[in-house]
């Protein structure tokens, strides 16, 4: 999806001088009609929202940036470079792109025709102004040493300030930014985590809830004004999927949570935040014709292929809801595990499954990444837990009482020990076994080391991935949230250390837990090992704060040996 009308390389030299033309014979009119109207001309005012990289490939690059809006002319021609210096002396590839009220003003280039594997600087120029200078690096080939990605997921505006990109700003090693969804949120003033926000300077516009093309817009203006956001975009190059928020809360392939009667057609609402989260975001389509079609593959050379996928939009089938299994006798639990492992259930659709599974066949590289948004290891807790009907250190002292004086047990009690383990997210692959079954057994079959990246749920989690055998098929690295709460809002009254502990012990796949600070991820694929490293900062509500590094776990290459290890 690109507004270039011609790309270096691509078009003839007579179609390129003939853009370069108008460009330069547009630039002084529009700078003296500027002028004469008194609008912005420093490049800062002109390029308000920065500039932005991604879906990086061997020999491309896309190209991003917005113009505030023009007021004099139906379209804005925009000069872009790609230079292999940051002083511009030595061009890669250059070309003329166009910004229009019809893409909110953005301007989207696949740049073209450039060297693999390098380092490479990037800027736009409009009425005699350059905007900021950007740095991105296209994919390497052949063998390469290393791979280093910073994972996102969950950055909301309101419930606090975005360090976790400013953290990642400061480093100079990273590949790519990998982002995992719920990179916007849609609700409005004073919604969802919003307690702070007026005392941040950080309440939403618009303030209501985003419905119509215009107010995702602004919602996506307001995100990108963040500077700790614009200098992350403008040092590395992001490879994105969307998770719920983008559009709405739970979105499943018709519906939504937070979509209600009386707010119109979802699918138009569906269209419209897709349109705007691809007019601001740095993606490039697989088919043009499909923007709902976001599911797509990276090669870092013969070490790592990215599989960037979509569990929430395009197949997935409506979440189940415990309380539709629930009666007078508690939980059904044979009818629940029925439906949640019923063999048609989808969670990426048929498409999508097919499409993965031709890409882990022909794969190439030593280490097999999914990028996608929900987790994937089995998060299985005590019922009552789940259920409300104790809280989890209560339930922790019925444990230990049940080990040390069994005897003293009532029969309440043992009611509820005798409850079962069930899966306590099902909007997680936990809630689609089926799916999460041919998935895991189609990398075993290939024998693939397998890497998992997940987001969600604002919490830091690592997992061994086992198939409904037990068998060891790969790891899972969940990142925390950029800024949305996480599991210490929801159980307020619980320590944070202790209940994180309690939850590696309870549940038996899960090695890691961090449940009360945010963060992101850096995660480092090499021939040796893949191995994440958690960044946390101790605060978003405020504008100092203190960063520092949680656990490193990684995994080995082979059979037999992927599952999670302490570095």
């Amino acid at each position: 999806m690109s507004d270039s009308s011609s790309r270096f390389g691509d078009v003839s030299r007579r179609g390129f001088i003939r853009g370069l033309s108008a460009a330069a014979l547009a630039t002084p009119v529009v700078a003296r009609e500027a002028q004469a109207h008194g609008l912005p001309a420093l490049g800062n005012e002109l390029f308000t929202h920065g500039v932005a990289s991604g879906d990086p490939l061997q020999r491309r690059v896309m190209l991003w940036t917005r113009i505030a809006p023009r007021r004099l002319l139906p379209r804005l021609p925009v000069r872009w470079e790609v230079a292999h210096d940051p002083g511009f002396r030595r061009l890669a590839a250059h070309g003329i792109a166009f910004a229009s009220a019809e893409r909110d003003w953005t301007v989207k280039v696949d740049a073209g025709d450039l060297p693999p594997g390098t380092e490479l600087f990037y800027r736009f120029s409009a009425l005699g102004r350059h905007s900021p200078t950007g740095r991105t690096r296209t994919l390497p080939t052949g063998l390469v040493r290393d791979v280093r990605l910073a994972v996102f997921s969950c950055s909301n505006y309101p419930a606090g300030y975005f360090h976790a990109y400013r953290e990642a700003a400061r480093l100079d090693d990273l590949d790519a930014a990998v982002h995992l969804g719920d990179y916007i949120y849609e609700y409005p003033r004073g919604g969802y985590a919003s307690d702070d926000a007026a005392a941040l300077g950080r309440e939403v516009e618009p303030a209501g809830e985003l419905l119509l093309l215009q107010d995702y817009r602004a919602r996506y203006a307001q995100y990108r004004s963040d500077p700790d956001l614009q200098a992350l975009h403008a040092r590395v190059p992001f490879i994105c999927v969307w998770d719920d928020h983008e559009i709405a809360n739970d979105t499943w392939r018709e519906g939504a949570e937070n979509h209600q009667a009386g707010e119109g057609s979802f699918a138009e609402r569906r269209a419209a935040a897709l349109r705007a989260y691809h007019e601001w975001m740095p993606t490039r389509l697989p088919d043009p014709h499909r923007p709902e079609r976001l599911y797509r593959s990276f090669q870092f050379g013969r070490l790592v292929d990215l599989h960037m996928l979509d569990t929430r939009v395009i197949g997935r089938d409506l979440q189940l809801d415990y309380r539709n299994y629930l009666g007078a006798t508690g939980l059904d639990a044979a009818r629940f595990a029925a439906d949640v492992s019923a063999p048609g259930r989808q969670l990426l659709g048929a498409e999508q499954a097919q499409w993965l599974d031709r890409a882990l066949t022909h794969g190439q590289g030593q280490w097999t990444i999914l990028g996608q948004q929900v987790l994937m290891g089995r998060m299985n807790v005590p019922a009552p837990l789940i259920f409300g009907q104790l809280g989890f250190s209560a339930y922790a002292a019925l444990v230990a009482k049940a080990q040390t004086a069994p005897a003293t047990l009532t029969p309440q009690e043992l009611a509820l020990l005798q409850q079962p383990a069930i899966p306590y997210n099902l909007d997680a692959w936990d809630g689609y076994a089926a799916a999460r079954e041919a998935l895991l057994g189609k990398a075993r079959s290939l024998n693939k080391n397998l890497v998992v990246l997940a987001g969600d749920t604002h919490n830091a989690w690592a997992s061994n991935l086992l198939d409904a055998q037990g068998n060891a098929v790969g790891v899972e690295f969940a990142t925390p949230g950029v800024s949305s709460p996480g599991l210490e809002a929801v159980f307020p009254n619980e320590n944070p250390v202790a209940f994180a502990a309690g939850l590696q012990q309870i549940i038996g796949p899960l090695v890691y837990a961090e449940t009360q600070n945010r963060g992101f991820m850096l995660v480092t694929a090499t021939p040796t090992e893949c191995r994440a490293v958690w960044r946390f900062v101790d605060t978003v509500k405020s504008t100092t704060y203190r960063a520092y590094s949680g656990r490193s776990l990684r995994v080995l290459p082979g059979a037999g040996q992927r599952t999670l290890i302490e570095v």
